[in-house]
């Protein structure tokens, strides 16, 4: 059984015993995602916007830093350059049960 959910302004295909990477959530442990769709073998449930009565319950695992991008400020003929680094923050969230 797979479900579409939203979170952080993104959706997600997910299964259940998946492990994946959300925008940071806060201090919640247990998570409730509302169901955008439900892939249920050849049945397929579409919500407006959400399926009735179906719920993703997930946990958190812990949280992760993404990997390190540079940005490079430059000003040609003025010799200025700033280079800085930013790491994102993500909750890592694996799917306990779908239904």
């Amino acid at each position: 059984m797979q479900a579409v959910i939203a979170s952080g302004g993104k959706q997600y295909l997910v299964e259940k015993d998946q492990t994946l990477e959300l925008e940071l959530l806060g201090d919640a442990k247990k998570i409730d995602f509302d169901v955008l769709l439900l892939i249920d073998g050849d049945k397929v449930s579409v919500g407006a916007p959400h399926v009735s009565g179906v719920k993703v319950a997930a946990e958190v695992v812990e949280e992760v830093k993404g990997d390190k991008i540079k940005v490079l400020k430059f000003k040609p003929k003025k010799r200025i350059k700033r280079l800085t680094g930013h790491r994102q923050h993500y909750s890592q969230v694996k799917i306990t049960k779908i239904g």
